[in-house]
């Protein structure tokens, strides 16, 4: 199925009787089967999860092509992987990766674990020679918050080291924008909490492992049993939920971030907008490439310098002044004044463009720009 029918098509139950979607199950436990009865399936929710979790792996396993893996957080899925390497490893990461994944390789670094490379998100020839060198690669494409795009079709295809795990972070882009298991990637993670919930109502996260790679599916499912790291009955059911309108929501959030990307960048208020379906972005081609749109998240700095960018993000009555990104509707923050983002420029304002409609957004982009500057 195309990824837009499978979004609404997928993980459901099968049986005639069955209600059309897998309802929450808020079960820790699960009744044992007596001495002459079959084994059981299901004991303890943390070892086997119930069925609205599998229905959510499922359903975003199959928008990725691979097979998933549900956490309680974005953040607990990272954390999967990069907690099953062995002491001593080596792990690359962009040069200016989220926030909250480059504390959580920090933190291994300085207590020895691992060491740490920094690789700028298109320096294509600095991924390849980590794929040779290194034990896990991370590759965040599009970057949060400077949306640089990877040559992620050249670096999946690049040779590898035995044992190298090759993960993408697609959050910003969904399964519906690029599918990089497709392209030869280990593992794809996503923050669910963001586009594929859709909703801010929820925290979750998700591994997609390809299907070839059994070995590092279980090693990861054994490492979220013991971390405990599993997702809650009510999230999942959201997260599902959510999921059956993302085509919806990233075509009108795709088209609307177009819009607004082009007119921001003849504005006079602004010095420079971030975003791969421009032209002049940098890393368009890359984008070009492999994206099938260019996402619904953009940053642009404003002329005035950090104290207007404040003034502008609190000034909008139709954007959000919030932080995290993904959901129907649109959020905009000052990402400097985030403890840990202190070098990214002062005036930068990230933009998670929502599904309201265009000409509201851009008229309360004005307004809000007119606050800062007049």
């Amino acid at each position: 199925m195309h990824p837009s029918t499978w979004a609404i098509r997928g993980g459901r139950p099968e049986a005639r009787d069955a209600p059309l979607n897998v309802p929450p199950i808020p079960a820790s436990n699960f009744r044992l089967p007596g001495p002459d009865d079959p084994p059981a399936t299901r004991v303890y929710t943390r070892s086997e999860g119930t069925e609205t979790q599998l229905a959510l792996e499922s359903l975003v396993g199959g928008l990725d092509g691979g097979s998933g893996l549900a956490f309680s957080s974005g953040m607990a899925a990272a954390a999967c992987l990069f907690h099953g390497l062995a002491v001593g490893s080596s792990i690359a990461i962009p040069t200016d990766p989220y926030h909250a994944v480059e504390a959580l390789a920090e933190t291994g670094r300085e207590q020895g674990r691992w060491t740490v490379t920094r690789i700028d998100p298109a320096d294509t020839v600095g991924w390849m020679t980590a794929l040779r060198t290194h034990d896990l690669v991370w590759v965040e494409t599009p970057a949060n918050p400077l949306l640089d795009v990877a040559d992620l079709t050249t670096i999946c295809a690049a040779d590898r080291r035995d044992g190298t795990v090759l993960a993408v972070d697609s959050t910003f882009a969904t399964p519906l924008v690029q599918r990089p298991l497709a392209l030869g990637a280990d593992v794809v993670m996503h923050s669910a909490t963001k586009f594929l919930g859709g909703h801010s109502d929820l925290m979750a996260g998700v591994l997609v492992v390809a299907p070839d790679n059994t070995k590092l599916h279980q090693t990861l499912f054994d490492r979220r049993l013991i971390d405990g790291g599993t997702i809650g009955s009510l999230d999942a059911f959201l997260t599902v939920r959510g999921i059956r309108t993302l085509p919806l929501r990233v075509e009108r959030g795709c088209a609307n971030a177009q819009v607004l990307a082009e007119r921001l960048a003849e504005d006079s208020r602004v010095t420079l907008v971030r975003y791969p379906g421009l032209a002049t972005h940098p890393t368009h081609e890359h984008a070009v490439s492999f994206m099938h749109r260019f996402g619904a998240v953009l940053s642009f700095e404003v002329a005035g310098g950090g104290a207007d960018a404040s003034t502008v993000v609190s000034a909008s009555s139709v954007i959000n002044h919030a932080t995290s990104l993904g959901g129907v509707e649109s959020t905009w923050e000052r990402r400097s004044v985030i403890p840990g983002q202190e070098r990214i420029p002062d005036g930068l304002i990230r933009f998670s463009v929502g599904c309201e409609h265009v000409e509201d957004l851009w008229s309360d982009i004005d307004r809000s720009l007119d606050a800062a500057f007049g």
